[in-house]
């Protein structure tokens, strides 16, 4: 990851590259800050995305996994691949019962 305080274009571009090249597809929208530098290295490596800079545009995704820090939060992580498994299997089928989603077995 690139990190600095003045993001230029070169590491701009050459972070999104790195992004892009690990993608199967090409993105209809990209989300970022509003870094003056965005939208023309996006113009210039994906003309066809949408650039959205909303600031707080990734919060339902943020949300949805919430819970789910909430619960490991006092566990201090999950230590074993049982317990992610257990957890993880938990998780789903709550969201999966507050959304209506119910599965019979």
């Amino acid at each position: 990851m690139v990190s600095s305080s003045t993001p230029n274009a070169s590491a701009a571009r050459l972070f999104l590259r790195r992004a892009l090249s690990t993608l199967k597809v090409t993105p209809a929208e990209v989300v970022t800050d509003a870094a003056a530098v965005y939208p023309g290295v996006l113009d210039e490596l994906i003309p066809s995305a949408w650039h959205h800079v909303e600031q707080y545009s990734n919060n339902l995704i943020e949300a949805d996994h919430s819970q789910l820090k909430h619960r490991l939060r006092p566990m201090r992580g999950l230590r074993t691949d049982k317990t992610a498994q257990v957890i993880i299997a938990g998780h789903a089928f709550m969201q999966n019962l507050r959304r209506g989603l119910r599965t019979r077995r």
